[in-house]
């Protein structure tokens, strides 16, 4: 599901205000780059958008690609991630304007990423926040282990294994 033409101007909306006040330039290849982020719902990689850009024939660097994330990261557009047990894990994104909090399941095998929610996060956050007397802005809680199903992409017959 892509995003709605609201969503999507307040994303601009945003950038532009973040732009201006950091006296970056307002490109359109970073705005182009900020569309495909929010036409997609999927967590990915620089080159993955990079790659995507490609496909739709808008000649974008790669230079661009990752400088323009790491706007849209401090100007909280895009989450960034690091879905893996070394700090030389290739970093993920997903947008994150209008998204509830939720938490991540990662197949150490395949690599896919799949989003869930459960409230008892929620009450966990707000009893330890309370207990410690500390005020939660955000949480990040990811499960690592391998798909039990016939959908791994790592499977035979399924494919290669993701990225």
């Amino acid at each position: 599901m892509n995003e709605t033409p609201s969503m999507l101007a307040t994303a601009r909306a945003k950038l532009e205000e973040s732009l201006l006040a950091k006296g970056l330039r307002r490109s359109a290849e970073r705005f182009a780059i900020l569309d495909e982020v929010y036409s997609r719902n999927d967590h990915f990689d620089a080159e993955d958008l990079y790659q995507a850009m490609h496909q739709k024939s808008y000649p974008v660097s790669r230079a661009t690609v990752y400088n323009t994330l790491e706007v849209l990261v401090d100007c909280h557009l895009v989450r960034r991630h690091h879905f893996g047990d070394d700090d030389n894990s290739k970093s993920r994104y997903e947008k994150s304007l209008g998204r509830q909090q939720h938490a991540h399941l990662v197949c150490t095998i395949c690599h896919r990423v799949q989003e869930f929610c459960d409230p008892r996060l929620h009450l966990i956050k707000t009893n330890v926040g309370n207990t410690l007397q500390f005020e939660v802005e955000s949480h990040s809680f990811v499960l690592y282990g391998q798909c039990i199903d016939e959908n791994c992409e790592a499977k035979p017959g399924n494919g290669t294994p993701a990225n």
